[in-house]
């Protein structure tokens, strides 16, 4: 088995790799009513929430945690972060 790791130089660049994952989970989202949801949402909620204390994230790992992403959570997280949501790019 190679040994192939996947690196990224940046926030944005991981942002731009992952962005597939974070639409996927913002269109099952939205299939369950939760309309407020955006990618921008997701990605703030977990930077925040998730990966603030992780060193050394492999993309394998943020795709996971973006699509096993409880909806209860992301909707308290907005609910609590409505004042600060204004500024999420939609």
């Amino acid at each position: 088995m190679a040994n192939y790791e996947e690196k990224f130089n940046s926030i944005s660049e991981l942002y731009e790799r992952i962005l597939p994952a974070l639409k996927t989970k913002t269109e099952e989202l939205k299939r369950e009513k939760l309309n407020f949801v955006t990618p921008k949402l997701i990605w703030q909620y977990c930077l925040i929430n998730k990966w603030s204390n992780k060193k050394d994230l492999r993309i394998y790992e943020v795709v996971d945690d973006i699509l096993n992403l409880s909806p209860l959570k992301l909707e308290i997280y907005y609910k609590k972060n409505l004042n600060r949501n204004d500024e999420i790019e939609r």
